[in-house]
């Protein structure tokens, strides 16, 4: 089905709600979809952001920007993650514990607005992958249009182009949990190194950044045709991560990888 047919069936699909919350974070897919509620439902439409321990820097600053850019009324909400039961020791499903408890929260907040529906913008490519939060998002009836319509992530990039949002190329951004491999404890000084870190080598022009703490060894992730211009400023790279608190800097020459803490799973 062409995507602009996709576009209008949630569209229309949404326009059938009486008031929709909208799982915020500021990234293409919640994006898109803010900005089709807010088109089907205007101020009968909620954006929500979490601000929580796990979120990169400059990422809070970004998704006000672009709630202000669509015009969607825009709500934060302060959520402690390391304060769910599950989450810190970092299990497999650490997701899935998260997702639970944001969604509670997503809830008070709905019922005190008098919202009906909570949407949230995980698309079809999105479930090919280890994906333990999406199990909570199916629990507790959160309504998935991408998931619904079929919609991949690359449409979800050309409906953001066709739209005119400025985030239409913004790299995907998974939340700060996802650079410590499982079972290793998630800490607030951690957090911090690793995006203290990432925000270092992106204000230094890599525009991909993973940075991956195993245990205090930092494995950087960047584009492969930027790691001559990585080499270049290794002494300064270095020198940054130790100041961090890294014991070990390393670059992976396999490069940028989405969720390459999951491939554990691939190798079994």
């Amino acid at each position: 089905m062409p995507f602009d047919d996709k576009l209008k069936l949630i569209l229309n699909a949404l326009e059938k709600r009486r008031s929709v919350l909208v799982a915020f974070s500021g990234g293409v897919d919640s994006s898109v979809l803010a900005m089709l509620a807010y088109r089907a439902l205007g101020d009968r439409a909620i954006a929500v952001t979490a601000d929580s321990q796990t979120l990169a820097p400059g990422e809070l600053e970004c998704a006000k920007e672009v709630a202000r850019e669509i015009g969607i009324r825009h709500i934060v909400i302060p959520y402690d993650e390391l304060g769910e039961p599950g989450f810190a020791n970092n299990p497999v499903d650490r997701c899935y514990h998260c997702k639970k408890g944001l969604i509670r929260e997503l809830k008070k907040l709905a019922a005190e607005h008098g919202v009906d529906t909570i949407i949230e913008g995980t698309n079809i490519s999105d479930l090919k992958n280890h994906r333990p939060g999406h199990m909570a998002v199916v629990e507790e009836g959160i309504y998935n249009p991408f998931v619904d319509f079929k919609v991949t992530k690359e449409e979800i990039r050309e409906m953001a182009h066709k739209l005119g949002l400025s985030v239409a190329d913004k790299p995907s951004m998974a939340c700060l949990s996802s650079r410590f491999p499982y079972g290793q404890a998630i800490t607030m000084e951690a957090l911090r190194r690793v995006g203290a870190a990432e925000d270092f080598l992106k204000k230094a022009g890599f525009k991909v950044v993973r940075v991956r703490d195993h245990n205090g060894i930092a494995r950087i992730e960047i584009m492969p045709d930027e790691m001559t211009c990585f080499l270049k400023m290794r002494e300064d790279v270095v020198s940054e991560f130790k100041r961090l608190g890294f014991s070990y800097v390393t670059l992976d020459l396999m490069g940028f990888r989405s969720g390459s803490m999951d491939e554990i799973f691939a190798e079994r």
